[in-house]
């Protein structure tokens, strides 16, 4: 009998109505790069148990490491229900899983890479890089192999393994005016997809084309958000407003626009949990859910939210299968008590391509990332971000000049509406402790840029 079989046996001796079981276990190679060169490799692995405990709909939990003190430590979780209040509205853990198979989510080239192949990898990302214009190269590569296995007293059980990796390069040069940076980045399940050149070509580009920037003039751009920036703001502006928790305490920017039009008709914002490569591809949920490909937005009408059991039972309502236990860098934890969140979050690709965006610009600006994005005034959907390095100035087609920073204040319910463009250059993004996101590049109307 394993460990979590023992354990819920325990739990039911107890007389707990409901247990579930989580355990994690992972290896982490994380190499980091610093002054041009490796500097650092780590290898963990780390093996964590979270359980949550649901007696009389009162709900507490544990997290833990020590195999040996879990019967302890459920004793103590059980008694600490005494002083919490009744769920009244919770109607059970799942019973049954119902698993799709979902292609390119595990790898066994990443689950049994050795630490000189990762350096080598990283290696190449520094080469990749290098140019005599280019003065330091920073970064990491992040590679995640983990076992996840989901328990619970109603019979639930389910075993999945996936890998993934996520390598990053930040490109610095101090030749000309000013020091300018520029960004790298990939990510993905598997080996064979992973591209060191591209991250590399990446970064360097984005520098060596950002060097000697001028100042932009505050007033109204039309703006081609790159892949990476828009992976920015879906993270930190755009998703949170699709959350049923924050939808239903009328939180959410959209609150009152359900089934209404909030966007352009060529805009459709999809969580997809199903894309091979996908960071957050998975077939069950972390509480043992089938997730759901689901639109939020579809041709610019508002049609879905997503929730987790708790957030769904307290509106009388399903969950739509999007329970996370978010793990770092990426993958999942054993965290006991699991948050609603998006797997993909995914722009669908268009048809033009950002070479034509950028001809049928009069005056805009290209930018490549955002810094310091945040909601300044989440209920109206106002944010706040800034654009630094990799912005390069749009006149009549054609870009002219890179660009000092700026600081973007807008409006997320107006931006929807002014999107004229959808590139058809989709990418896989993540920021780091981020959700992961598919998308390509977006035109803007009308946005007020002001000078730094």
């Amino acid at each position: 009998m394993s460990i979590l079989e023992n354990t819920l046996d325990y739990s039911k001796n107890l007389g707990i109505d409901e247990c579930e079981i989580v355990l994690i276990k992972k290896n982490i190679t994380t190499v980091r790069i610093t002054d041009s060169e490796i500097a650092e490799i780590k290898q963990n692995f780390d093996e964590n148990y979270g359980i949550r405990i649901i007696h009389d709909k009162k709900i507490t939990s544990i997290q833990t490491t020590n195999k040996e003190n879990i019967k302890k430590s459920l004793d103590n979780a059980f008694l600490s229900t005494n002083n919490l209040k009744s769920r009244d509205f919770w109607k059970g853990l799942p019973d049954k899983v119902v698993s799709k198979k979902i292609n390119k989510v595990f790898d066994e080239k990443l689950e049994n890479i050795s630490g000189s192949t990762s350096m080598d990898i990283a290696q190449d990302m520094i080469n990749s890089t290098n140019n005599d214009k280019i003065n330091t190269i920073t970064g990491s590569l992040n590679i995640v192999s983990e076992n996840f296995e989901l328990v619970n007293s109603n019979g639930l059980n389910f075993k999945d393994k996936a890998t993934y990796i996520s390598g990053i390069i930040n490109a610095e040069s101090e030749i000309g005016s000013l020091p300018v940076s520029g960004i790298g980045h990939q990510s993905g399940r598997t080996l064979d997809n992973f591209s060191t050149q591209q991250i590399g070509e990446d970064a360097k580009n984005m520098c060596i084309e950002s060097i000697n920037p001028q100042k932009i003039d505050s007033g109204m751009y039309t703006i081609i958000f790159e892949p990476y920036s828009v992976g920015e703001l879906l993270s930190f502006v755009v998703a949170a407003n699709f959350n049923f928790k924050t939808f239903s305490e009328k939180k959410s920017c959209f609150s009152n626009e359900f089934n209404k039009k909030i966007g352009v008709e060529q805009l459709d914002l999809v969580d997809d949990p199903y894309i091979p490569e996908g960071i957050g591809s998975k077939a069950i949920d972390d509480e043992g859910i089938e997730t759901q490909k689901k639109h939020f937005i579809e041709k610019g009408v508002f049609t879905n939210t997503f929730s987790n059991l708790f957030d769904s039972y307290k509106k009388e309502k399903q969950s739509t299968g999007n329970a996370s236990r978010g793990g770092s860098p990426m993958g999942r934890s054993s965290e006991p008590i699991p948050i609603a969140s998006p797997h993909n979050l995914k722009i669908t690709a268009g048809t033009s391509s950002q070479e034509d965006m950028i001809k049928d610009t009069k005056h805009g600006l290209l930018v490549s990332r955002l810094w310091y994005t945040y909601a300044v005034n989440p209920i109206k959907g106002d944010f706040s971000c800034t654009a630094r390095s990799g912005i390069r100035r749009i006149e009549n087609g054609n870009i002219v000049e890179p660009g000092k920073s700026v600081r973007i204040i807008h409006n997320l319910p107006t931006m929807l509406k002014n999107i004229s463009e959808i590139g058809n250059n989709q990418k896989n993004v993540i920021q780091w402790a981020s959700l992961p996101s598919i998308t390509p590049s977006i035109k803007v109307e009308n946005i007020t840029v002001n000078s730094i």
